[in-house]
């Protein structure tokens, strides 16, 4: 049956209180939702990363993901690079599949590829620049369920700079968030007159309030879902068509956005695993890379918002046929 309610009212409808699975979590694996060192039960995950140009830090994100405890399948999708990104990956031997984009198209694509290679239940989406703590991927598989969308989090290192000994959660601006004052936020709109210390989750009961499309501040609850460490159900994923590409051709942002909103949409909820943390690294050029970043932002933002006032597309069968035709022309070494 079609749906022909706005993404956006369908958003209205749905909360986001996932008591029942955390509690049901710990009750089965007497471990606290936000402890580290859970033993998956579950076919492990599959990790998809989408490397454009990372030859500086793909080295040391996949030694990260060689000694994790629990070994999860790793699929490197290169987007077109034209440093040694491709070769990285070829050689390391933690790595399952390499597979070369024929041309650069964005990470909406790349993900969506790699997902469709995937052969585990849950697919976690990892950023080519993400060095994660060994028990990292187990405790996301270990805590995977089919109505769930797990967020990881990020501590942002600039480079060159000698990583601490853990990630510390107060980086990601997801968790500590000191906007701006006296200009117009980028996401909201909303001008705030004076600073604020903000605490997102701590302020939404770990993001529970957050449902029904209420807002803190400039966060609601789709633009949670961040992609430099998620965990979606495989299905799920399929289902709601994936990521749209389109994204990846107008320019930086809001495809992770998009994908949350589908899912929450679809009745998943997004829970925190706070322990699942990793250091982003900047890369040499960080400052200019993030103001080209920021340019394409509000062609992206509109074409979010466009979508918002549309129903969600119902096209699973279609997604995975497009995508494997795609893939079909793609180098794929195992």
């Amino acid at each position: 049956m079609a749906v022909t309610e706005s993404l956006r009212a369908l958003l209205l409808r749905q909360d986001n209180d996932y008591r029942p699975i955390t509690s049901r979590f710990e009750a089965e694996n007497r471990h606290r939702w936000h402890e580290a060192g859970a033993t998956p039960t579950r076919p492990c995950a599959s990790v998809v990363i989408p490397a454009y140009n990372v030859a500086y830090c793909l080295p040391a994100v996949l030694d990260a993901l060689s000694v994790q405890t629990h070994t999860p399948e790793i699929i490197v999708v290169d987007d077109g690079s034209t440093d040694g990104t491709a070769d990285i990956a070829r050689r390391h031997t933690c790595v399952d599949q390499v597979i070369r984009l024929p041309e650069h198209r964005g990470a909406a694509t790349a993900r969506n590829v790699g997902a469709v290679a995937a052969s585990q239940n849950t697919v976690v989406f990892m950023d080519a620049d993400m060095v994660i703590p060994p028990y990292v991927i187990a405790d996301l598989a270990a805590r995977a369920d089919d109505a769930a969308v797990l967020l990881g989090f990020r501590h942002n290192v600039a480079h060159g700079t000698p990583l601490p000994d853990t990630p510390d959660i107060y980086e990601d601006h997801r968790v500590r968030w000191r906007p701006p004052v006296g200009t117009p936020l980028l996401y909201s709109g909303i001008v705030l007159d004076e600073p604020i210390d903000g605490w997102p989750l701590e302020h939404t009961r770990d993001l529970i309030d957050l449902g029904y499309g209420r807002t803190y501040y400039d966060w609601d609850l789709p633009r949670m879902v961040v992609t430099a460490l998620l965990a979606v159900p495989r299905h799920a994923f399929f289902e709601v068509g994936g990521f749209d590409p389109e994204f990846g051709r107008l320019g930086w942002g809001m495809e992770d956005t998009h994908l949350g909103a589908k899912l929450i949409a679809a009745g998943l909820v997004v829970i925190p695993v706070r322990q699942a943390a990793g250091f982003h690294l900047d890369p040499p050029d960080a400052a200019a890379l993030w103001q080209s970043k920021l340019a394409s932002w509000p062609a992206t933002l509109r074409y979010y918002r466009s979508l918002l006032e549309a129903p969600p597309p119902q096209r699973s069968a279609l997604f995975t046929a497009e995508t494997l035709r795609f893939l079909s022309r793609c180098e794929v070494n195992r």
